[in-house]
């Protein structure tokens, strides 16, 4: 860039000279490989913003229900690979979720609860996308709050004084719950398919 500067300079101000348009002096150096490289990043930005433009959202991101995970997963077995488990229970597989999330959290605190993430956080990252959106400050007129939907909100209390703010008190109180009612995340995410709560 500063070399094309500097001839595009010096033939502008060049003594007995007149004066003439920068595409005359960009043509004054002929074969540059910098005009070059512009031209293709122009070009290249051009489609971009051509494309941007053109992107719309079509719908909603659908969660799969347990007939879907059901019939892409046919394995039968009762154990805790992906599939149908004992009782007509789908188990909905999962990666482990970003880190430094709420999700995140609850997948390294499955474990202490006896719950092997790795084959049930997915039906639990359903559960409560359903319910809160994994948003520690949720609240339904009912006066369900936090992450679980505890009703009434205080509940959570029992985990830690701070559970109107503390994602990882909601999650801990959340998993003791669905952990003494229903044995796992995927029996809580059946009876949620079913019932339409929890």
């Amino acid at each position: 860039m500063a070399v094309i500067g500097v001839a595009v300079g010096a033939r502008v101000f060049a003594p007995g000279t007149g004066a003439f348009s920068a595409v005359e002096a960009i043509g004054a150096v002929p074969g540059s490989h910098t005009m070059t490289l512009l031209e293709a990043e122009r070009e290249q930005l051009i489609a971009m913003a051509s494309a941007a433009r053109t992107l719309t959202v079509v719908a909603k991101p659908k969660l799969a229900s347990p007939a879907e995970v059901a019939a892409a997963n046919p394995s039968t077995g009762t154990g805790p690979g992906p599939g149908t488990g004992g009782g007509g229970v789908i188990y909905v597989t999962s990666t482990p979720p970003n880190p430094n999330t709420a999700q995140s959290i609850a997948y390294n605190m499955m474990a202490s609860f006896g719950f092997n993430p790795s084959t049930y956080f997915g039906c639990l990252r359903n559960l409560w996308n359903r319910e809160s959106g994994w948003v520690y400050d949720a609240e339904n007129a009912s006066g369900a709050y936090g992450i679980p939907q505890a009703l009434p909100g205080s509940k959570m209390s029992s985990a830690g004084a701070d559970w109107q703010t503390n994602p990882a008190t909601q999650i801990r109180w959340g998993l003791g719950y669905i952990k003494s009612i229903y044995g796992n995340p995927c029996n809580a995410w059946a009876f949620e398919e079913a019932n339409g709560y929890y």
